[in-house]
């Protein structure tokens, strides 16, 4: 499958999926030696993707054991937070961007890429992508609301009397005429 999306698992991937995954393909159009691209949770959950021939659920589970690696990393280090990783392999690149707090971009790409290129999409995606996400989480959270108690309802309004119109019964027994004679019958 070349692009999809997995069934929502989190408020945050329920509408925004396929923004996000609007948003991936518009990146693999501006880089061109670019192979694949994940969006997946900070819990390794893939929320969308576009990448041919790969076991994205294996990509991302690694992307987040990658990622806990690196915060730590970084935090031991006094470097702040995470913002990107890069490993490069003999034909390629895997790059990781954060993607918001809850959320990281995984880029796979051809060795020839543009590692300049690769970085300002990267992130300027994984900005983009986080937006989206966090958006979506805003729009899942919004409480429903509330539902109204007997006493808020409307009530309806009984039509005022001169609105009323009896229902038509027919004479009441006192208004009842007795029956009139009529001519006798003939005698025989």
């Amino acid at each position: 499958m070349r692009a999809g999306t997995k069934p929502p698992t989190a408020p945050e991937a329920e509408a925004g999926a396929q923004d996000v995954l609007a948003e991936l393909q518009r990146l693999r159009t501006r880089l061109p030696l670019l192979s694949g691209a994940l969006v997946a949770g900070v819990d390794g959950v893939v929320l969308a993707h576009d990448t041919p021939d790969v076991a994205v659920e294996r990509v991302a589970a690694l992307t987040a054991a990658a990622l806990g690696v690196a915060t730590r990393m970084t935090e031991a280090t006094g470097r702040g937070g995470f913002d990107e990783l890069l490993v490069r392999g003999e034909s390629g690149c895997v790059a990781s961007y954060a993607a918001g707090p809850s959320a990281v971009l995984t880029l796979l790409t051809e060795d020839r890429i543009d590692a300049g290129a690769l970085h300002i999409e990267g992130h300027r995606a994984g900005t983009r992508i986080g937006e989206l996400i966090d958006a979506a989480s805003r729009r899942a959270a919004r409480p429903a609301p509330p539902a109204l108690s007997a006493q808020q309802r409307p009530r309806t309004q009984p039509p005022q009397p001169s609105q009323r119109q009896p229902p038509n019964l027919g004479p009441l027994p006192s208004q009842q005429q007795p029956p009139r004679p009529g001519p006798l019958p003939p005698r025989s």
